[in-house]
């Protein structure tokens, strides 16, 4: 059985960055708890001081999705949208077959 995963990149406005950081941590809390949650993990852009990535590993796309209903990542979500230079971009899709920290 394989899992859902993503890589997106998320561009903050200049200056912002720290603090689209800082939500993105917090949300990382929330979905630990979350159903079918497995990673979530923020990281820096090495080159693009104002790109950061996510990357996350759930049990089914439909957790993912659900997990985005709750209502406090949805508070979230709505203090994040204000610090980013547009819409996440698309992201890439991954299907998990495996690794350390994922188990079967």
């Amino acid at each position: 059985m394989t899992k859902y995963g993503l890589h997106v990149k998320l561009k903050s406005i200049p200056g912002s960055t720290e603090k689209l950081t800082q939500i993105l941590l917090e949300a990382s809390k929330l979905v630990s708890t979350a159903k079918g949650s497995h990673l979530y993990i923020i990281s820096k852009d090495n080159i693009d001081n104002d790109s950061i990535w996510v990357t996350e590993v759930w049990d089914s796309k439909e957790d993912h999705d659900n997990s985005l209903k709750a209502e406090a990542v949805k508070a979230l979500i709505s203090q994040a949208m204000p610090l980013m230079d547009g819409k996440p971009e698309k992201g890439q899709v991954l299907e998990i077959l495996g690794g350390k920290g994922i188990d079967y």
